[in-house]
């Protein structure tokens, strides 16, 4: 296990960071499970999957419509929209420049894509964002 404030390795049983002197738990600055530096607001590692919010409510919804994400997957697939919306940035530049830089004769691709994740969504198949938040109905 890691320190949640400074991310040092702690020692078995200890109740306090060796490191930084906060007790064991305290801090939202890392990962306990991989000392990957976390965002105060993150409930899920996004490195390992760990939740971070172990001790606190265990299920923290998004912000995000999974019904408004999947029919802009359906219809603006081709353009990434809806991952821009969930936060799946990667995969969004890569829809849309597959589309742009194919001057559109690509454009079925990244809209078959956009549609086989937009009908994922609106099943549950899908039911979280690129934080790990869970999606709300």
């Amino acid at each position: 296990m890691y320190c949640r404030n400074c991310g040092a390795m702690l020692l078995p049983g200890a109740n306090v960071c060796t490191n930084c002197g906060v007790p064991v738990g305290a801090g939202r600055n890392f990962c306990p499970n991989c000392a990957t530096p976390t965002g105060p607001n993150m409930g899920i590692c996004v490195k390992c999957g760990y939740n971070l919010n172990w001790g606190q409510a265990p299920w923290i919804y998004s912000s995000k419509s999974a019904v408004a994400a999947g029919i802009l997957g359906i219809f603006l697939g081709s353009l990434g929209v809806h991952n821009f919306y969930l936060g799946y940035t990667g995969k969004a530049v890569a829809q849309l420049l597959i589309t742009l830089l194919s001057c559109g004769i690509l454009s079925f691709v990244s809209a078959i894509w956009g549609l086989i994740e937009g009908i994922l969504l609106l099943t549950g198949s899908i039911n979280r964002d690129g934080h790990g938040y869970l999606l709300m109905r």
